[in-house]
């Protein structure tokens, strides 16, 4: 990862992580990060913010830009540069990386300095409106905020619940009356702006302001001299409420949307805060009022709610109620490794105890005994620490900010042993633990254990380390001093096949499986053919040849030897002889073939002869006038000149590999920075690398001669149709094919393609014949000796090579170098008169 870029990502972002809400709600471009504390961040805090800031995959330059317009100061940045300095290190050490920062458009940090008033011109909004939502998630988070500012969340009133019995009407309530039994009616009536209702043969009965449990009670009294038996329990009486009525509530103090909301009268104090947006940044989740005609009637405590679960002072409110948030009155931050890092308020009587009840209690990892806090005072700032037994009386003052550490990843009471044992691992020191008691609780030593000469690590006063040498089997039955064991201490017993090279037996030639294998004792040369697959079809048994190293060779004779070769004869039934020989490690077995036995070969012929196809060659001598008459004969229309020979890369060793890839190269070096019509061409004349150039019409006037090749396996043999034209193409005006014409030589055929084009090299220019030979171009004194051409020839023209033109330095200094040389001369010439 590239920290150096990253650097600069970080910059804006722990302004934001770092510093409390402004004191009013504010958009992200309107803060001032100049007093940002890098001192106050941990390590796991800029890991986080890294990773945050990777994931919103916008450009650095717009963070770059808000960084620098917010006035971070030069002394933070430099902190900042070797605080991730410190985080890549520490991440390196435990294998840990980081992909680099890119943006959306794929582009990578730039130097701040350097490009500040470039970007700072950048009228992106749309981007930096992204940049700011991304970077407004880095900012400490206050406690509770997300309640109200999350808009998935609702708490409207649920309107299809029953009737509470304290529930007080008002004015424009509906209220449905319902009497059943021996007697039947309903009614729906609505509450007059003076508080009442007409029911007919009762009257006028006033409900407004009295609770559905006493209005019920008051419509009863009047109904019975109507119905009788409501008296006796005959008839019942059902008083509920229909459509209800809206009531008018004024939200002030810090709240995101101060006003006066219409709400239904089930509406609760939580309904009216979620309809406001709830407290601003400055606001109070912990001290809300609830006024009703000029009293104090509620005090809802958020954390209440958030914390237990508690809605016992989430009241309903009346019309004309006044909801009052307060600025808050204290604040502190928790960060680290508690289970709910955040930013939370706090009353005058809690202490950290209940702080740290808040923030969920320590993580697991959780440094417990000591917790640091950056308190303020009148004039600057101080740092102090609270021990555990001051948990329950500390009381936070306004502005601390408390550090929870992780505990130190180490051990206090781990030893560990590794090698040769049957158990290795960690263990627990236990008090007096020795180093014979540690060995046997890994079950003891193994029997490869290397027993002479083993070793404890062990960490010194001052964290460097040294060595104990110990022997283990001495340690073990009791005749050396036993060795106390430390803290850390690590134990390596070594196997002896971990001091020594690794025992191989090798075997190749004329067997199913060559290769490597393990040695083992006592394995004798039949076993090490059976674990190859035992011989191939074309193996002799006879002549098995094994090469071993010499260990006590005499290095000062000229002819010491080097190696001890055994010959070993056996059968395909790997007899007594194959079971005898004992092979010793590093051992090569080679198993040759048959002197006799060859595999079919098979070559091809194609084109104009009578029976085209694959044929398999009977002979060693076999040429190619005896494949031509096996094929019988040419056809009529044959063109013996155009035959070719293709013997196809089947490459016998490295080097001749590499000798076929340099000539491909070299052809494409000719063709460099050629036109993409000529790109085709050279790659054919790639494949037509693997030609031979035969004369078949010399070949079958005089069969047996030298020109009469030998055939090998894989040869294909191609004999065209009589060919009329040649091609021409390269660096020419128009690259054709034109009618060939014996009376026409290479020139007329470049004048037939437009002629040479202006960056032809005319000294180089080839062709390459049916037959797949080619000629290039003689130079004789002063003029080009071009080849012939023949039908079915291509004649290929290649380019030059662009020359670099002078510089106006660079003709300078030749000129002056060259006026200085002829100062020079005339100079000695003038002395020698």
């Amino acid at each position: 990862m590239n920290y150096k870029k990253l650097f600069y990502l970080l910059i804006f972002a722990i302004g934001l992580a770092v510093n409390l809400p402004s004191a009013k709600a504010q958009s992200i471009t309107q803060q001032n990060f100049s007093n940002v504390r890098v001192d106050e961040l941990t390590d796991d805090q800029i890991r986080q913010i890294i990773k945050q800031v990777e994931s919103s995959g916008l450009p650095e330059s717009q963070l770059e830009q808000m960084a620098a317009a917010r006035g971070m100061q030069p002394s933070e940045i430099a902190k900042l540069r070797a605080r991730v300095e410190a985080v890549k290190a520490k991440n390196s050490a435990s294998g840990d990386t980081d992909a680099t920062v890119k943006g959306k458009d794929g582009s990578r940090s730039r130097s701040f300095e350097g490009e500040v008033e470039e970007i700072a011109n950048s009228d992106d909004k749309k981007t930096e409106n992204e940049a700011d939502a991304a970077l407004q998630a880095l900012k400490s988070k206050i406690f509770g905020k997300e309640l109200f500012a999350n808009a998935s969340t609702t708490f409207e009133p649920n309107l299809r619940l029953a009737t509470p019995l304290n529930y007080v009407i008002g004015t424009t309530d509906q209220l449905l009356i319902d009497i059943y039994g021996y007697s039947e009616a309903n009614y729906k009536l609505t509450v007059s702006p003076e508080g009442t209702i007409n029911i007919p043969y009762a009257g006028i009965i006033t409900v407004g302001g009295l609770t559905v449990e006493a209005a019920t009670a008051r419509i009863r009294s009047k109904l019975s001299p109507i119905y009788s038996g409501l008296n006796s329990g005959n008839t019942k009486l059902s008083v509920t409420i229909g459509n209800i009525r809206s009531i008018k509530v004024i939200l002030t103090g810090e709240v995101m949307k101060p006003g006066t909301y219409t709400l239904p009268s089930l509406a609760t104090l939580f309904n009216a805060l979620y309809s406001s947006g709830g407290p601003t940044d400055n606001g109070s989740f912990r001290n809300i009022e609830v006024i009703r005609n000029g009293k104090k009637v509620g005090t809802l405590d958020v954390y209440d709610f958030l914390l237990r679960g508690d809605l016992k002072n989430n009241i309903r409110l009346q019309d004309q109620d006044l909801i009052r948030v307060p600025v808050y009155q204290k604040r502190v931050e928790i960060v680290g490794e508690v289970k709910r890092p955040a930013i939370f308020e706090m009353k005058s009587n809690e202490t950290f105890k209940d702080l740290l009840a808040f923030a969920g209690g320590f993580t697991e990892r959780a440094y417990k005994a000591r917790v640091k806090v950056l308190g303020n005072t009148d004039t600057e700032r101080k740092i102090s620490d609270i021990l555990a037994k001051d948990f329950d009386s500390y009381v936070p003052q306004s502005g601390d900010k408390y550090f929870v550490n992780e505990i130190l990843d180490r051990f206090e009471n781990r030893v560990t042993i590794e090698g040769a044992v049957f158990r290795p691992g960690q263990y627990e020191l236990e008090p007096g633990m020795s180093l014979k008691t540690l060995i046997q609780k890994a079950e003891g030593l193994k029997e490869d254990a290397f027993t002479n000469r083993a070793y404890i690590t062990r960490l010194t006063d001052d964290l460097n380390t040294e060595l104990i040498p110990f022997d283990a089997r001495k340690i073990m039955n009791g005749t050396v001093a036993d060795i106390p064991l430390k803290r850390e201490d690590v134990i390596s017993i070594s196997s002896i096949f971990d001091l020594r090279e690794e025992y191989k037996v090798t075997i190749n030639g004329e067997v199913r499986r060559p290769g490597e294998f393990g040695f083992s004792e006592n394995m004798s040369l039949g076993e090490l053919i059976l674990k190859a697959g035992g011989f191939s079809e074309s193996a002799t048994p006879q002549r098995i040849e094994v090469s071993r190293r010499v260990k006590n060779s005499d290095a000062t004779s000229a002819s010491a030897r080097t190696a001890e070769v055994f010959q070993v004869d056996a059968d395909r039934n790997l007899s007594i002889e194959a079971s005898k020989f004992i092979l010793e490690p590093f051992d090569i077995v080679t198993v040759r073939s048959s002197p006799g036995y060859e595999t079919q070969k098979q070559v091809k012929i194609e084109g104009e002869v009578l029976y085209p196809g694959y044929y398999t060659i009977t002979k060693k001598d076999e040429r190619i006038s005896d494949l031509i008459k096996r094929a019988g004969g040419l056809t009529a229309l044959s063109f013996t000149d155009g035959a070719s020979l293709k013997r196809a890369g089947n490459f016998d060793s490295q080097l001749e590999q590499e000798k076929e890839s340099q000539k491909v190269q070299q052809f494409r070096r000719i063709q460099k920075n050629a036109k993409d019509s000529t790109a085709l061409d050279v790659e054919n004349l790639a494949v037509r690398n693997n030609f031979v150039g035969i004369d078949l019409t010399r070949i079958l006037e005089k069969p047996g001669t030298k020109k009469d090749l030998f055939l090998e396996n894989g040869d294909i043999i191609n004999v065209p149709r009589q060919l009329q034209t040649v091609k021409v193409s390269g660096e020419v005006l128009s690259p054709n094919t034109v009618i060939f014409d014996k009376n026409k030589g290479f020139k007329s055929y470049i004048a037939n393609a437009g002629g040479f084009s202006q960056n032809a090299l005319k000294r180089r220019s080839y062709i390459i014949y049916a037959n797949g030979s080619v000629r290039s171009t003689k130079k004789f004194l002063f003029f080009n000796n071009y080849p012939i051409v023949r039908t079915g020839a291509e004649i290929f023209v290649p380019k030059q090579e662009e020359r670099r033109r002078l510089t106006p330095t660079e003709t300078v200094g030749i000129i002056s170098g060259l006026a200085s040389f002829g100062a020079i001369v005339l100079g000695v010439m003038n002395l020698l008169k």
